[in-house]
């Protein structure tokens, strides 16, 4: 008896224990899911927001590298002053082959960049078998995104064409154009069309812009003004605005700037600010495009200048980003490279400082020295010899050669005694003088070039911000838009 009173009194208090390590399991449990169901909410909350997306057109690694060197052998020191893009904690490589040719244009890489597939040269958002292609912009603005697209180059250009656009010529300007007014995107920026009106029984585009919904600014100023009475613009420089049928290609050089020109970081922060304020998330895709007419020019200098431009907007949105570090992500990548540009020509030397001679860039050279040419008479070499000391340095600051000279004076005759002598570039003939005198400039800096055209070089990739990590590593160029938009949702 008295040991099944003992047993039982034991099964008792082991009952009571028991109950209260149930209770206490269950209070973990309620605990464990709470705090799940917390973080999931909180991962919701924090989801990508903000998409940044820059392009440099043309943009290889060793223009970013030779920015970057540029930069330190200014002041004196070996190696490099980091950009804003390679401050990133995320880098990566991207090849960037068209479904055509091993070396891509901008429009079946734009394509790819915006779409996620590949397309052949010269195409605009449609696939190899003809199929319509669904770019990023267009599936986030169906989301409820608000979508801009902005450029140094016109806006119905290859690369911000890409984004909106369905082509099989990317030169089919006039109907890229109406697509763009159709887009109904919140914001493009940049130059203006380049055929607004192609005839007199074409309507103009900025007239249908206009019936759309677009006011037009001319600036960032004007843009501020018509930000209040619009929920869409178009915002191009004063000049482009202003005339209406013009014919538009690009913005200056950032070597040619002048002070009332618009630049891509002041656009790139009104772009911003502009679609923060409209509320809700965003993706603004900005493109540096003179890198790559600078590198179709083989200019040093001006692929420099526009890489070290193109980087400055890209530190607009890294402080928009260290506002909102959770939900911004920004990616930065290219094309394609352009000219094959390559620190180095030849012994173990770089002398890029001796670029900070140049004061304009080829095109704007080539235009000066042809200007001088007046009334079918040529110009004197003395008078020739000091437009190079001002623009150059030449037999100034730059020291040349007997043979450098004798190579400038027999460039100097082809340039005004033969007609028809122009170095053909993609987007500029440039007179025998001005190409002569560039490739020089470049030679003494070391500065090594392979082509006139798009090269099948990889670009690189930077990125920060959520989901950044994705984009380490070695890429092909089909797979950033899908991991853009895989972030988006």
């Amino acid at each position: 008896m008295q040991n099944n009173v003992q047993s039982y009194g034991f099964f008792c208090i082991f009952a009571r224990k028991n109950v209260t390590l149930w209770k206490i399991f269950d209070i973990m449990k309620r605990f464990w899911y709470f705090l799940a169901c917390v973080l999931v909410c909180l991962s919701v909350e924090a989801q990508v927001k903000y998409i940044f997306y820059f392009i440099g057109d043309g943009m290889g690694a060793n223009q970013v590298l030779m920015s970057e060197m540029y930069l330190a052998d200014l002041e004196g020191k070996l190696g490099r002053n980091q950009l804003f893009m390679t401050h990133m904690p995320v880098a990566g490589m991207c090849a960037t082959h068209s479904a055509s040719d091993p070396i891509t244009d901008s429009s079946a890489a734009g394509t790819t960049l915006a779409t996620g597939e590949k397309t052949v040269n010269g195409r605009l958002g449609i696939g190899v078998k003809g199929d319509t292609l669904t770019t990023i912009a267009e599936e986030l603005k169906r989301e409820g995104w608000h979508v801009g697209v902005i450029t140094t180059v016109a806006i119905d250009h290859a690369t911000p064409a890409a984004f909106y656009a369905k082509s099989k010529s990317r030169n089919d300007y006039y109907d890229i154009g109406k697509q763009l007014v159709a887009s109904d995107f919140d914001l493009f920026g940049g130059a203006g069309f380049h055929q607004p009106q192609p005839s007199k029984k074409d309507a103009n585009l900025y007239d249908l812009a206009e019936k759309a919904g677009y006011a037009i600014a001319g600036g960032i100023q004007e843009a501020e003004m018509k930000r209040k009475t619009s929920q869409k613009l178009i915002v191009l420089q004063a000049s482009d605005a202003a005339d209406r049928k013009k014919e538009c290609g690009n913005f200056p050089y950032a070597i040619d700037r002048k002070p009332e020109d618009m630049t891509l970081k002041e656009l790139t922060a009104f772009s911003i600010s502009y679609l923060h304020d409209m509320g809700g998330a965003f993706f603004l895709m900005v493109e540096g495009g003179m890198v790559d007419y600078a590198g179709h020019g083989r200019d040093g200098a001006a692929a420099i200048g526009e890489t070290i431009d193109f980087d400055a907007a890209i530190g607009v949105a890294m402080d928009f980003y260290d506002k909102y570090p959770d939900e911004t992500l920004i990616l930065v990548t290219a094309d394609h490279e352009t000219g094959g540009m390559t620190p180095g020509n030849g012994g173990h030397h770089l002398d890029l400082q001796i670029l900070r001679n140049q004061h304009c860039s080829g095109w704007v050279l080539s235009d000066a020295l042809s200007a001088m040419y007046k009334d079918d008479k040529v110009p004197g070499w003395e008078q020739v010899k000091a437009l190079l000391g001002e623009k150059l340095g030449f037999y100034r600051e730059v020291a040349i050669t007997d043979e450098e000279d004798a190579e400038l004076q027999a460039a100097y005759h082809r340039t005004y005694e033969e007609k028809g002598s122009e170095v053909k570039t993609l987007y500029k003939d440039i007179n025998q003088l001005s190409n002569t005198a560039i490739a020089i400039l470049n030679k003494k800096a070391h500065v090594g070039w392979t082509s006139y055209s798009h090269t099948a070089s990889p670009v690189p990739i930077f990125a920060i911000g959520r989901g950044a990590e994705r984009f380490s590593g070695w890429h092909d160029n089909t797979e950033l838009a899908p991991l853009l938009l895989k972030m988006a949702k």
